[in-house]
């Protein structure tokens, strides 16, 4: 179960500019607002690889996990790690399924407060409505290259587990290159999508839960 939430709360850095060198706070967001949210609804699937680097606060070394992800509307993700170990998570709306080398597991995020609001947060990523979810306050940063959208949780639940995730955006089709999320714990893990492609056809099978 504990694989399941932080698998989840990689998805969803951040309380300074300080914290982001190289980027500026960009005052009025209307325009980027406009233009993520096109973007994204434009977006029926994606299909692409990830890397994931894990940086515990306990120990010196990274934990580096790399797989596929895709992307479907209305609500589904497939995320299937490769290496060094195999595991898979799928979401079909509120419905779960996560998988390993031994063993499955189905659950509904409805009956977990923290998994509905991380599911939701996950499918807002994706889906760029991220900066309209109530759970979140949110400030956005570039560069010339990318945007920087900083969310800090405001709700007490999402308060106790981690401190901010942070999307990077790229400026030349809005989206998302790269996710991270800092944790309470001082744990911090990253996850990069490479070699994205948009709106190719994707079998539902792939996001079965049955």
């Amino acid at each position: 179960m504990r694989k399941l939430m932080m698998i989840l709360f990689c998805f969803l850095a951040i309380h300074s500019i300080a914290q982001h060198p190289g980027y500026k706070l960009l005052a009025n967001t209307d325009d980027f607002r406009k233009q993520f949210t096109r973007a994204a609804q434009s977006t029926n699937s994606i299909q692409c690889d990830f890397v994931q680097d894990k940086n515990l606060a306990m120990l010196s070394d990274k934990i580096v996990s790399t797989g596929k992800f895709w992307f479907k509307r209305e609500n589904k993700v497939r995320m299937e790690y490769e290496k060094p170990s195999y595991y898979l998570l799928v979401i079909n709306g509120s419905n779960i399924k996560t998988k390993d080398s031994q063993k499955e597991n189905k659950v509904s995020a409805k009956s977990n407060k923290m998994f509905e609001q991380v599911n939701k947060m996950m499918i807002d990523c994706v889906q760029g409505t991220a900066l309209d979810n109530k759970s979140f306050t949110t400030q956005v940063f570039e560069n010339t290259q990318t945007y920087l959208v900083e969310l800090t949780p405001v709700v007490k639940s999402l308060q106790s587990v981690f401190k901010s995730i942070t999307l990077t955006v790229d400026k030349k089709d809005y989206s998302v290159n790269k996710m991270q999320m800092d944790e309470l714990s001082g744990d911090n893990t990253i996850i990069s999508f490479l070699h994205k492609q948009m709106n190719v056809n994707i079998p539902d099978e792939l996001f079965s839960v049955k």
